[in-house]
C-alpha cells in the first residue's frame, strides 16, 4: 500500500459517475482526500460516505476536495449518491486498476472464505498528489472528523 511521501499515480484514467474520464492527475493543484471503499449502499461504506457527507463543507473550506472510489460501475455510484445525497464525486474503478496502483486492491477473508475486492482505505494528497498520510485502517463513522483533525497537524 502506498505511504505517506509516496507519490500518488496520476496517469491511470478510470470514470466518475457520469461516465467522464477523471485521473489522480487531474487533481492537481488541489489537495485531496481520496478514499476507496468495498461497495455502495453497504453498511459500513454508507457510514463512510455520510460521513464525508456531513463534513464535506469544513473539508472544502480547508482546501479538500474528496473523491470517493470503489469497484462498482457508474449506475450504482448515482443511485448510492441520489439516494444518501452525497456532495462530492465517486469514480468507477470497475477494471481495480486504480485501487490496484494504491495498494488498496487484493486479498480478502469473510466467513472464511477468502476473495479479492478493495480494502477500506484512505490518502490525503497534496496539491502535486504527493501523500501527505495514508489510512490503511479506516473507522468508517468517524473518518471524515479523523482526518479533519489531521489537517490540523499537517
Amino acid at each position: 500500500m502506498l505511504k505517506a511521501g509516496d507519490l500518488a499515480p496520476l496517469e491511470i484514467m478510470i470514470k466518475d459517475q457520469n461516465g467522464n474520464p477523471v485521473s489522480i492527475g487531474g487533481l492537481k493543484g488541489k489537495k485531496a482526500v481520496v478514499y476507496f471503499y468495498p461497495k455502495d449502499d453497504t453498511p459500513g461504506c454508507t457510514k463512510e460516505a455520510c460521513s464525508f457527507r456531513d463534513e464535506n463543507e469544513a473539508l472544502r473550506a480547508a482546501g479538500i476536495q474528496v473523491i470517493g472510489i470503489s469497484g462498482d460501475d457508474e449506475k450504482s455510484h448515482q443511485k448510492f449518491i441520489s439516494k444518501f445525497s452525497l456532495n462530492f464525486p465517486l469514480w468507477a474503478d470497475t477494471a481495480n486498476e486504480l485501487s490496484s496502483a494504491f495498494g488498496a486492491y487484493g486479498e480478502k477473508s469473510m466467513y472464511g472464505r477468502k476473495y479479492m475486492g478493495i480494502h477500506r482505505a484512505t490518502f490525503l494528497l497534496d496539491e502535486n498528489g504527493k501523500i501527505l498520510k495514508a489510512y490503511p485502517k479506516v473507522k468508517p463513522e468517524n473518518h471524515a472528523l479523523e482526518i479533519l483533525n489531521d489537517l490540523k497537524t499537517l
